[in-house]
């Protein structure tokens, strides 16, 4: 039976195989932080020196999902890039003393936060003394979706090393079942809204 390195075509390498994956992540993210400037050229430069592609929902919510998708190499790149922003953003001078902790929320199947967290918080707490970030799995969905946040604090270069870990598992552990995404600014109450609508249509037809 042929092994998935030659059925992919790729050498044997652990390190060429794991370059050739197509990695998708998910981050909640202020829309702000993205945009810089007046044509969004913080998101331009980072496309354009990571080589990955990235993608910012619409809305009129301050929170945004920004996609990021590519080689593990060029996603790896392009969050390090986002880190070293949002530090860049938070300490203003760049003269303060101590480096103001970042934070970056993923948006992650529910259904791989269990491999995330390991039996009895082993593997979450393997990450978080190996790389020194700070991580917390949602014990909540986000709304209407089957999607939980994971959010990473710490220095960029701690984060950087926390998401790759964090990958390297859900890599390990495709999600099961269905996934809904989670859409920011998709309100309860405006589903709750047209579902009594539906139901109050059809039952004026009953």
């Amino acid at each position: 039976m042929a092994s998935p390195d030659r059925a992919s075509g790729v050498g044997g390498s652990p390190e060429e195989t794991e370059l050739s994956i197509t990695l998708t992540l998910r981050m909640l993210m202020h829309g702000k932080v993205m945009a810089g400037g007046s044509k969004g050229e913080t998101v331009k430069r980072i496309r354009e020196q990571s080589s990955a592609r990235i993608t910012i929902s619409e809305g009129s919510c301050p929170e945004r999902i920004t996609t990021i998708t590519g080689s593990t190499d060029a996603v790896f790149r392009a969050v390090s890039m986002i880190a070293f922003k949002l530090e860049e953003d938070l300490g203003g001078d760049g003269v303060s003393a101590g480096r103001a902790p970042v934070t970056l929320r993923l948006v992650i199947p529910a259904s791989q936060c269990g491999s995330l967290i390991g039996k009895a918080g082993a593997k979450i707490r393997e990450i978080r003394e190996s790389t020194g970030a700070q991580v917390q799995v949602a014990g909540d969905l986000l709304p209407n979706s089957t999607e939980r946040a994971v959010t990473v604090s710490g220095v960029p270069d701690a984060i950087i090393q926390c998401v790759r870990q964090i990958c390297a598992v859900i890599l390990e552990s495709p999600p099961k079942g269905a996934t809904i995404p989670y859409h920011p600014g998709l309100s309860l109450g405006t589903i709750l809204l047209s579902a009594n609508q539906v139901r109050g249509h059809s039952l004026s037809k009953g």
